[in-house]
């Protein structure tokens, strides 16, 4: 089993409210410069779309994937701090 990141556990231990789309783990600038492209600047609008595919993995990635040109491994740690701080969170 892999360990998280240091950017994933700062990211699901503080509130979400007001961080920019890069403070997600998975993007970065490049990244994150091409979610903000498609009106997703700040980490709660990412979150919304998470939620409203029902946090399903594969339809949140394949929409990562889509928004920002994201690699598997970023979807994935994405996906899975999303998932962890809506865990924690909610």
């Amino acid at each position: 089993m892999s360990s998280t990141s240091k950017k994933h556990q700062s990211f699901c231990s503080e509130p979400m409210k007001g961080k920019p789309v890069t403070a997600l783990p998975g993007i970065g600038p490049a990244r994150g410069s091409q979610l903000q492209s498609q009106g997703y600047h700040k980490a709660t609008d990412v979150f919304g779309k998470y939620l409203t595919v029902h946090e399903n993995r594969n339809e949140f990635q394949g929409w990562l994937k889509d928004q920002s040109g994201a690699n598997f491994k970023q979807q994935g740690d994405c996906y899975h701090a999303l998932r962890d701080w809506s865990d924690n969170n909610l």
